[in-house]
């Protein structure tokens, strides 16, 4: 039986279980499934997709560069606009995986002249800036190709950072952290409500999701190593406490689905989470891999489980790193974070395996 014949007998099963009132539309879905399982790639042949389209984008500014086009700052931003719009049109056209490459490439170079030519014409650092938060919110509803969405939503946080930066306002950071920390939770905890509303916002999610997880990892590297930007310490607690909101927000939920009802042992789980939350709090990066640990366990994303888990183990790594405390204070407090999660880990771990075996 092929998979086209399990997903029929499936909507079967469940027309037959909800009744006359479960209505659908066999032939859409069935149509979907297969347009999406003949275009099906895996997290490899997307990143060599990138990795070409880096690539194509290299060589193909070089040739730029030996037609001396990028001296004229007009047609740098005529021929940017061109590439953007071509970009977006060509994988209207033609929706399949081998044309990223080619539209990745005249996205980005397209992307750039604009950029640049605007900068050239214009002293105003914000409005180029502002130009191209605007191109990518308008590619981000304009395309239908994971990959451009990809780097749409990329290019709004971008823009979003280089505000901070360009108005020398470094502390603002943690006012994008808490933006991206709701939009996060957002997304994550309405992934049925968001991939039902319509064909478009079903394609939109999953390039949303993966390119609002990164760009809120971007915000939280910036704020976990030391020099990277001069951040007073005076702030780092509006972080701190949206990140902690967001996680005991989690919790609850968290138990509903492991089916954890007993109170002591929603005692023990809440001391041991307030404990690791203690224990972090001056590492809003380390919160966030918390985060994103939780927010992916929760709607079983394992792509997003084992980047919150390598991002963590690299937060808490640079953040004892970093601390003024001798080697002997720094093992300490690591171990105690260590066995912190460990502990709960087994804890719920043996709730699981109690619930099983019952």
């Amino acid at each position: 039986m092929n998979k086209l014949d399990k997903i029929n007998r499936l909507l079967q099963k469940i027309k037959a279980k909800e009744g006359d009132s479960f209505t659908y539309n066999e032939e859409t879905i069935l149509a979907e499934y297969k347009h999406n399982d003949d275009n099906k790639s895996t997290t490899t042949i997307k990143i060599l997709s990138v990795l070409g389209g880096i690539l194509a984008t290299l060589a193909f500014v070089g040739f730029l560069f030996l037609t001396r086009i990028f001296r004229s700052e007009v047609s740098m931003l005529v021929l940017g606009i061109v590439f953007v719009i071509a970009a977006i049109w060509v994988n209207k056209i033609y929706d399949k995986l081998i044309i990223d490459t080619a539209s990745i490439a005249l996205y980005i170079v397209g992307f750039l002249m604009i950029i640049f030519g605007i900068a050239e014409i214009t002293d105003s650092k914000n409005f180029t800036v502002l130009v191209g938060l605007v191109i990518a919110l308008v590619s981000l509803f304009s395309t239908q190709s994971y990959m451009l969405l990809f780097i749409s939503v990329l290019a709004l946080s971008g823009s979003l950072l280089s505000f901070i930066w360009l108005n020398e306002k470094p502390n603002a950071i943690h006012l994008y952290i808490v933006f991206q920390t709701l939009l996060l939770t957002i997304i994550f905890l309405n992934e049925a409500k968001i991939i039902t509303f319509n064909k478009k916002f079903s394609r939109l999610y999953k390039p949303l999701r993966i390119g609002i997880m990164i760009s809120f990892l971007v915000g939280l590297i910036a704020t976990s190593k030391r020099g990277m930007i001069e951040l007073s310490d005076n702030f780092f607690w509006i972080s701190v406490i949206a990140i902690s909101i967001g996680i005991l927000y989690l919790i609850p939920k968290i138990l509903g689905k492991l089916a954890i009802v007993e109170t002591n042992s929603k005692i023990m789980i809440y001391v041991l989470i307030l404990l690791l939350l203690g224990f972090s709090s001056g590492s809003p990066a380390i919160l966030g891999g918390i985060l994103i640990v939780l927010l992916s366990f929760y709607v079983n994303f394992r792509i997003g489980l084992v980047i919150g888990v390598a991002s963590l183990i690299y937060f808490v790594s640079q953040y004892y790193y970093d601390l003024s405390f001798t080697l002997l204070t720094k093992s300490i407090l690591l171990f105690g974070s260590g066995m912190l999660f460990i502990i709960l880990y087994l804890f719920i771990n043996k709730k699981l395996v109690t619930d099983d075996e019952v």
